[in-house]
């Protein structure tokens, strides 16, 4: 069978579209379910509990004031820690002044050489000045570390929620994250000075971001508690002090040097045993991005961060504490990157080779779709494209109610466009990685000014 024969191409296009729309249909429908399905849990007392939230930063003067404000209104009961990562701006005497007049604000400042290395080693210097801080005696098992962004927005009363039986109720429970919500994905303007077409541009972008952590992403979180592997995030997650314990014990320190070091806690807790759990009850807002170029450079900071955890498959195929429902889950969104490369390989080549058999033999191909071969290839293309456009209405219905259907037909037709960008950002962590680059850059925030200079990625 030649590749440029059209009935060969529709049968290819036949056997590719049945074989992954049954996969993928299956796996949408694992996901979908339990987030439609979903019933609130009950809220635990956040005073059985010691808090303290981490607050990495570095040159955040624009965010960090309101921040430490919104965190010690939101949850009255924790300390904040906030790292100043030797910053050139006010970040610092921002925060001093905070904790002169209030006792529950801690300011922690780094200075170079020893600042400046990344985010895991901002929460590390945060984890030794809170054991320094405690008393002795302290129950470390029931003393409780957030990690919030310079920009997060914890929900009123979330403690009492991760407090929950089901979360920090639970003594296996080592870590628990809670949903991630975007600040601004109602802003009208959130490009301040835009024209019309970036306006639009921006709005959409913010909106498939919001769409993305509170559709697909809690989904799978709530999935992966079946699979004993839910992961943790760089905002809103939580830890036992006993179980950061555990891992400075074992590695010497409880976070690593990685670009994605939040999802490598979640998998070093899971690896020493303990249980990471997912609040979906309450949630934490936090800025998405409105401009293209700032957005790819965070998801390729991302991407290659989940490359480097790749050197964890070994470990975790060894481990006797991650079930085999887990070990499929895990190693497959490990692989994940490397697969978006060979998609962006192998998905054109259908479509592309039947449009070279038009080339070649136009009266053959219309023969061959008007007697029925035109439903494979819309087969393959609603298999690659239509299982994502259904997220616009599962979206509307879990958490945007009050937007019309057709609105939400829009986002889920858009956000398979914004799914391709991640097939860009899957080759530039590669490329990256080949080059050895490791290096990590602040993704300023909307409310920088535009006019300094720009953190540029080593």
């Amino acid at each position: 069978m030649s590749l440029l024969d059209p009935a060969g191409l529709l049968t290819l296009f036949s056997g590719v579209g049945a074989v992954l729309g049954a996969a993928f249909l299956c796996y949408l429908f694992a996901l979908v379910v339990p987030l439609l399905r979903r019933r609130p849990g009950r809220p635990g007392s956040a005073a059985d509990y010691r808090w303290h939230l981490f607050v990495p930063c570095r040159d955040e003067e624009a965010v960090i004031g309101e921040t430490v404000r919104h965190l010690r209104r939101a949850c009255p009961q924790a300390h904040v820690w906030v790292v100043d990562d030797d910053s050139a701006d006010a970040t610092a005497e921002i925060v001093r002044r905070a904790a002169e007049d209030d006792p529950a604000v801690h300011l922690v400042r780094r200075r170079r050489p020893d600042a400046r290395l990344g985010k895991g080693a901002a929460l590390n210097a945060a984890y030794d000045a809170l054991c320094a801080w405690l008393p002795p005696d302290a129950d470390r098992a029931r003393v409780v570390v957030g990690v919030f962004d310079a920009d997060g927005r914890p929900a009123d009363g979330c403690l009492d929620l991760v407090a929950g039986r089901h979360q920090f109720g639970r003594p296996e429970v080592g870590g628990v994250q809670i949903e991630v919500r975007m600040l601004n994905r109602d802003d009208a303007r959130p490009v301040p000075g835009a024209g019309a077409l970036r306006t639009a541009h921006g709005r959409l972008l913010v909106r498939m971001q919001d769409l993305e952590f509170r559709g697909p992403v809690a989904a799978l979180q709530l999935a992966r508690a079946t699979s004993r592997t839910v992961c943790l995030g760089g905002n809103g997650q939580f830890v036992r002090l006993a179980a950061l314990d555990d891992l400075a014990a074992e590695r010497g320190r409880p976070w690593t040097g990685r670009l994605l070091e939040d999802f490598e806690l979640g998998l070093h807790l899971m690896l020493a045993g303990w249980v990471n759990s997912f609040c979906a009850d309450t949630h934490v807002e936090q800025e998405a991005l409105a401009d293209t170029r700032r957005f790819l450079t965070q998801r390729t900071r991302w991407a290659q961060g989940v490359m480097q955890c790749a050197k964890y498959l070994p470990a975790i195929w060894r481990s006797n504490r991650i079930p085999n429902l887990g070990l499929l889950e895990l190693g497959f969104f490990l692989c994940q990157p490397w697969l978006q490369l060979l998609g962006a390989l192998l998905w054109p080549l259908p479509p592309l080779a039947l449009a070279l058999a038009w080339r070649r033999d136009p009266d053959a191909v219309l023969a061959a779709l008007s007697s029925g071969g035109w439903l494979l290839p819309l087969l393959y293309a609603v298999v690659g494209v239509g299982q994502f456009v259904l997220w616009g209405p599962v979206y509307r219905r879990a958490c945007e109610p009050t937007a019309g259907f057709w609105r939400s037909v829009g986002w889920g037709a858009a956000y398979p466009v914004y799914l391709l960008s991640l097939y860009a950002v899957s080759w530039r962590a590669a490329a990256r990685t080949v080059r050895g680059r490791t290096g990590w850059a602040k993704t300023r925030r909307n409310a920088e000014t535009r006019t300094g200079p720009v953190a540029r990625e080593a």
